[in-house]
């Protein structure tokens, strides 16, 4: 499993369009462990771009704290889970919150 986290000065960006970079974290789900991390500079943010570029990295899921419908079917189309709604904070943090299924999330911060 390998889970797309939006970065932006170190911490969980609010929009995954608009982050500095993504931390790719490969974990074992099976025993909840962070294997690797990994940080990419994303290509140019155009309609389309960032859930293909994900995909194609391996990504199987993406945890944002907002993010627009069409993004959102994009990301289902290329077999990546999305998890919107997170809020900001350390994304290893966020990455351990979410295997041990104690990610709390809200309400989407994106309104496209």
């Amino acid at each position: 499993m390998k889970i797309a986290i939006p970065v932006a000065g170190g911490q969980l960006c609010p929009h995954f369009g608009h982050c500095e970079q993504f931390a790719l974290y490969d974990v074992d789900p099976e025993t909840k462990n962070v294997l690797k991390t990994e940080f990419h500079t994303p290509p140019p943010h155009e309609p389309g771009v960032l859930p293909r570029w994900l995909s194609e990295m391996g990504a199987t899921t993406i945890i944002a704290g907002g993010m627009g419908a069409r993004a959102q079917q994009l990301f289902v189309q290329n077999n990546v889970q999305v998890v919107i709604g997170a809020g900001g904070g350390d994304p290893q943090a966020v990455v351990e919150a979410f295997l041990a299924d104690t990610l709390s999330t809200g309400d989407n911060l994106c309104d496209h």
